[in-house]
């Protein structure tokens, strides 16, 4: 009778729980595969090199602009010259905004301050102001709950939502979770409650006069207004006022639009495999990224890390079992047109994908995976980790994968996420502090060599990774 994986991890667990966890024998013997693929990583990486092509050529890559078009045909040409099989391009519906040229807001009082202006930048999918822009008084909340209790106190007024990320947790993620609220709804509260307007303060731990941008939602039958970001040191100096009892009154001016959804292209390539072709392991990131710096570590870097996880393979001539199909998505930031697409147009073969991984959290010295995999599949995917050994990258959590990859859970694939430090993320994310000058050469091909690393081993086990039961 043959032994599967599963329960040889189930097996050791029992009868060996005090021994140092070893992965089982079918993983272990990936150990020197996985260290020759880390080396070619760090020492003949190219992850770095596409980048810099990439923001060279499309520096900035909102969905809808021609510089995602340029991204587009830039990543095409990449994953061809790299060698990878069945490029392609997969139309995807995508939106379009565009920020327009002004941008600006100044304290209209108290009257000592009159005509400072304050850093922002307007929220994806905001309208303009009207064409002169916007006086009001502000009122300062920090969270839904506080904007209901004000009653009709927000009517009129510009709705400043102050609630900073959570310095606390050891991990910056979920206190970006924390406050990420306020700037998606912000706008939509805030025009329930009767206000004008919404400034929320920028999405960082940083104190500084970058102000970071980010998407936003309105909803039917609610009236449409204005919002932006501002930075956080403009957000200290607006509540410092306001706790000291002054009336604040700003001038915003924005001239930002939204048009029609535009087509555009998640770009595709492959490394077919050896005997079970038909079975796919995805691995990607959003080409995508805000107008503002260069989309370096969100999520350029993450993009060319999985092209490169490619490179590798082939370089070092490792053709796993099943297929590892590369998908840059579109539209991340201000839809999921992309990902949306993509698991439409492959809803037919998704009991076929083994595994979908996505980079979406900057290329940082890397820290893990996270993964909703379950009890079985974790337990091989902790086992493959335990063969990164030294990286910084020896963890499976539990969690989530990337927004692009999330559509394929309904269909009961498992997910997962490359997790990078988090400590410096938030000082660059979605501002112009994220640019490739804040990108260690180091750090992304490490990182991208545990990508390779892990989908490798993934696609090359003689068992394919148990699948999660579908959600309700």
């Amino acid at each position: 009778m043959k032994t599967t994986l599963v329960a040889t991890l189930a097996l050791a667990s029992f009868i060996a729980p005090q021994e140092t966890a070893k992965p089982a024998p079918e993983i272990e013997g990936y150990r020197q595969t996985v260290r020759d693929i880390l080396s070619e990583a760090l020492v003949n990486g190219e992850s770095y090199q596409k980048l810099s092509e990439l923001v060279e050529v499309a520096p900035h890559r909102l969905s809808g602009s021609p510089g995602a078009a340029a991204a587009v045909e830039w990543a095409r040409q990449a994953m061809l010259e790299d060698g990878l099989e069945n490029v392609r391009l997969e139309p995807c519906m995508v939106t379009h905004w565009e920020r327009g040229e002004t941008e600006r807001l100044r304290v209209v009082a108290p009257p000592e301050l009159a005509g400072l202006e304050l850093p922002i930048l307007a929220l994806g999918g905001s309208i303009a102001t009207p064409e002169h822009g916007l006086i009001a008084e502000v009122v300062e909340v920090q969270n839904f709950d506080e904007l209901k209790e004000l009653g009709d106190a927000a009517n009129g007024k510009i709705v400043f939502f102050n609630r900073p990320m959570d310095a606390t947790l050891l991990s910056t993620f979920p206190a970006y979770g924390g406050a990420v609220g306020q700037r998606v709804n912000g706008a939509r509260e805030a025009s329930r409650a009767g206000g004008v307007a919404a400034l929320v303060r920028s999405m960082t731990t940083r104190l500084d006069d970058f102000p970071h941008t980010g998407g936003m939602r309105y909803a039917e039958g609610i009236a449409k207004i204005p919002t932006a970001a501002v930075s956080t040191k403009g957000a200290e100096l607006i509540s410092d006022l306001l706790e000291k009892g002054e009336t604040v009154k700003l001038h915003l001016e924005l001239d930002c639009k939204s048009f029609e959804p535009a087509p555009s292209f998640n770009v595709v390539g492959e490394w077919v495999g050896r005997e079970k072709p038909e079975e796919i392991v995805v691995l990607g990131g959003h080409l995508d990224s805000w107008d503002v710096g260069q989309g370096a570590h969100d999520d350029g870097g993450p993009c060319c890390q999985t092209i490169e996880a490619v490179r590798i393979l082939k370089t070092l001539g490792l053709r796993p079992r099943r297929t590892l199909r590369v998908v840059l998505f579109m539209n991340e930031e201000n839809g999921l047109g992309g990902a949306k697409a993509y698991y439409n147009d492959h809803k037919d073969e998704m009991d076929k994908h083994v595994f979908a991984v996505e980079s979406d959290s900057g290329a940082f010295t890397p820290r893990g995976f996270t993964s909703n995999a379950g009890p079985e599949a974790m337990a091989i995917l902790r086992d493959i980790a335990m063969l990164f050994e030294g990286t910084g990258g020896e963890r499976v959590l539990e969690g989530g994968g990337g927004a692009d990859v999330s559509p394929m859970k309904q269909s009961g694939v498992v997910v997962g996420s490359y997790l990078p430090d988090s400590q410096r993320y938030f000082d660059l994310h979605h501002s112009e502090r994220d640019t490739i000058d804040q990108i260690s050469p180091r750090e992304i091909e490490l990182g991208a060599g545990l990508i390779a690393a892990l989908v490798y081993v993934i696609a090359d086990l003689e068992e394919t990774l148990p699948r999660n039961a579908p959600p309700e």
